[in-house]
């Protein structure tokens, strides 16, 4: 692995360029065999070129977008289904494009035919790809340092990336900063998680010297300084962490993104909504509408609407609780619609009412929020920015993730916010609304009232 390590990046470039010469190759094999004839729009060469080009940059973008390159980073499966996803979204625009060109729409089987051709090639070239690549770079033997017993809840994730981690040896923050140095000597690289701010940033400075990899898990303050603006007033560097939300400019762009978006998917989608009523509706006579006190901006209340995916009796007792994996409250109508992410289209009168955003932390039970800050008192920062219909930690976490995880996902969205990122984040829900870990219920201990979660209440920040 050392002897490629200082390649690494030359050899996936090499591999994502030679994938995108094959997919241009294929494209213009159907436009000068099948699409241009059947559509009569003739070129001439430097026109022929300007239709690969265009094609060529939709690849490059969506692939980009989607993480299609990011074999290595991401498991085999997930890259695949990456690519799939941006090819099928590049041939719909693609086929938009010949449609406006030709003053017609094309035959539809010729870009179905086209999107299988890529299927067949993405599975074999990723496939093989990745065969090469655990050769060159097999998975790194590494030594985990915890600071909590909890911190070993990593240790399953980790299990899950065989591919590219290998836990060889586990130990505690506490038997000593030397030893520790002396042992990650032994590994590829050292795996530190949630251990005391002191004894990290003495390792971290003992690992460079010696020049041994180190991946740590942030803590909010790590966030917070990751963000911070740069100053060089005086001949001492400053960071400027500014900790107000967004500006004024930032508010209303985004004001005007969700207004617009909004209006645009509740067009779009209101035939799907009137079915999905009445699915509700019919299947149990029950209400459609479901509706739910949540929090937003500072602690605001306000109702959210979805629809109804419980029985009606789901909380009965008057017990608020999160939904768990197999919940016996679920309806299958209502399995369906979450799985499916329909259940959250109500949403959007959220949105233009402006109680949410399309893109922000996702909005939560008072009840529950509350039991969170009594072990966990910076869950409440989440409430700086509005409430959204998707967000960091929908997207770059799980629907299981862990509170405390959730929080230093919000917070990085919250800290890096920008226009560009909310587009990025809403084409990026796309990918995730069919993915199963993204929509399943919380385990036993991801529950706030669990003994194993409340010990992070003893965390050192």
């Amino acid at each position: 692995m050392k002897k490629y390590e200082r390649y690494k990046r030359i050899i996936r470039l090499t591999a994502s360029l030679i994938l995108v010469i094959l997919l241009a190759a294929i494209y213009i094999t159907f436009w000068y065999k099948l699409i241009s004839p059947t559509t009569q729009v003739w070129y001439w060469r430097r026109g022929n070129w300007v239709i690969a080009g265009l094609y060529v940059i939709l690849v490059l973008f969506f692939m980009s977008m989607y993480g299609g390159f990011r074999l290595g980073d991401l498991e085999k499966g997930n890259v695949i289904y990456s690519q799939i996803l941006s090819l099928s979204f590049v041939n719909f625009v693609t086929y938009i494009q010949m449609s406006l060109l030709a003053y017609r729409f094309p035959k539809i089987w010729i870009f179905l035919l086209l999107t299988i051709c890529d299927i067949i090639l993405i599975v074999f070239w990723t496939s093989l790809y990745a065969v090469i690549y655990q050769h060159m770079f097999p998975p790194r033997n590494l030594l985990l340092v915890y600071g909590q017993p909890h911190a070993l809840e990593l240790l399953g994730k980790l299990r899950q990336r065989e591919d590219r981690y290998q836990i060889k040896k586990i130990v505690a923050a506490d038997i000593g900063e030397d030893n520790i140095v002396s042992m990650a000597e032994e590994y590829d690289g050292i795996m530190l998680c949630d251990i005391p701010t002191a004894t990290r940033n003495f390792i971290l400075k003992a690992c460079f010297e010696k020049s041994i990899r180190v991946y740590m898990t942030p803590k909010i303050s790590d966030i917070l300084v990751r963000s911070s603006q740069e100053m060089h007033t005086f001949d001492t560097p400053l960071l400027l962490s500014r900790n107000n939300g967004l500006t004024a400019e930032q508010l209303f762009a985004k004001r005007t993104l969700d207004i617009i978006f909004s209006v645009l998917i509740l067009l779009i989608a209101s035939p799907l909504m009137l079915i999905t009523a009445l699915a509700v509706k019919l299947y149990d006579g029950g209400s459609i509408i479901f509706k739910q006190k949540r929090l937003t901006l500072d602690g605001r209340e306000f109702y959210v609407y979805k629809f109804r995916s419980m029985r009606m009796d789901a909380e009965k007792d008057g017990v608020a609780r999160l939904a768990s994996e197999n919940d016996d409250r679920i309806t299958l109508v209502g399995k369906l619609i979450r799985m499916t992410r329909l259940d959250e289209l109500p949403q959007l009168w959220n949105v233009l009412k402006g109680d949410m955003s399309l893109v922000g932390p996702r909005p939560e039970r008072p009840e529950i929020a509350a039991e969170y800050e009594t072990w966990l008192p910076q869950f409440k920062s989440r409430l700086k920015v509005k409430a959204g219909l998707t967000g960091y930690a929908q997207i770059y976490g799980k629907y299981n993730t862990t509170p405390y995880d959730k929080l230093k996902l919000d917070l990085t969205y919250i800290q890096n916010y920008s226009f560009v990122l909310d587009l990025k984040l809403l084409l990026l829900t796309v990918k995730i609304l069919f993915m199963k870990e993204s929509t399943e219920g919380v385990t036993d201990s991801d529950k706030p009232n669990n003994p194993q979660t409340k010990e992070w209440k003893n965390r050192n920040e």
